[in-house]
């Protein structure tokens, strides 16, 4: 199996490269001799070390050597002095998976020089392997480096790879900044809570256990949200009377206006950096 024989070298070891890190371990796609990582604190690199057992070096430069696939982990203000650093440095065979928010295809082929490139955005769930993530490759990637990159993402829970690259971009608004409405969602339903009397550890438990078996009925019950809030919705009944209350407050639109306002920052964030690559 391809992934059997990976060799990682991931470049910014942050939190969601450390997810990475663990995940590929216990799915024991690779040894930790197999995967190195880079990062600049001398104290972040021994705790790596003494965590996982991989290779951690201060160079990003330094990650690359033998590994068949590069993660870029790093935070979108650094891209464009990470991708100067790396340029030259990639051989041919090699595949680059970014996670980095807003980075196009166009502004890693480019900024790289190297054109076996994967576009991905996963999210916040995937530091328990629970994570979703979307990705698009460059034409250039070969069936082994799509098959190494979908390896990498799987380590951190379910991927879907599309052919639009357009997706990635709004999978960032919706799945990839989707955690975010949700922590929202579950903040204001236990400050409810409190509000009604509840201590706040149990309106948190009351809350976090609610969410979870409903996302898992949902998933499970393969029906459309809308076929199971009216199976719980009974006519005069405390559903129906919350519902009232969420209409009134445009809940649908407020939702839609915040994942647009996501999908708008992203292809700003990707327009910049791409205008960084160009002025390279």
């Amino acid at each position: 199996m391809a992934k059997r024989s990976m060799r990682v070298g991931i470049v910014g070891a942050g939190v969601m490269a450390e997810a990475i890190m663990a995940g590929l371990l216990a799915d024991r796609a690779v040894t930790p001799e197999r995967l190195a990582a880079s990062h600049p604190r001398r104290e972040r690199r021994d705790a790596l070390d003494a965590l996982h057992g991989i290779h951690s070096v201060a160079s990003n430069v330094d990650a690359l050597p033998d590994a068949e696939i590069v993660v870029l982990a790093v935070k979108p203000q650094m891209l464009t002095r990470v991708t100067r650093e790396l340029r030259g440095r990639l051989a041919a065979e090699q595949v680059v998976v970014s996670i980095v928010a807003g980075a196009t295809l166009r502004t890693l082929v480019d900024g790289l020089q190297h054109a076996a490139v994967v576009r991905a955005m996963p999210n916040t769930p995937s530091q328990i392997r629970r994570g979703m993530s979307v990705w698009a490759a460059s034409d250039a990637c070969t069936a082994r480096q799509r098959d190494l990159a979908r390896a990498v993402l799987r380590a951190l829970g379910d991927e879907r790879q599309v052919a639009d690259e357009s997706f990635v971009a709004m999978a960032t608004a919706l799945s990839g900044t989707g955690p975010t409405y949700l922590f929202a969602v579950m903040e204001a339903l236990i400050d409810a809570g409190v509000h009604l009397g509840f201590p706040r550890e149990l309106a948190h438990d009351l809350v976090v256990a609610t969410l979870v078996g409903s996302s898992e009925y949902a998933q499970r019950s393969e029906l459309h949200p809308a076929q199971l809030r009216n199976a719980v919705t009974s006519p005069g009944g405390t559903s129906a009377a919350a519902m009232y209350e969420l209409e009134k407050g445009r809940i649908r639109t407020v939702f839609s206006d915040a994942v647009w306002a996501a999908y708008r920052r992203t292809l700003e964030l990707g327009e910049r950096l791409e205008a960084e690559v160009d002025r390279d």
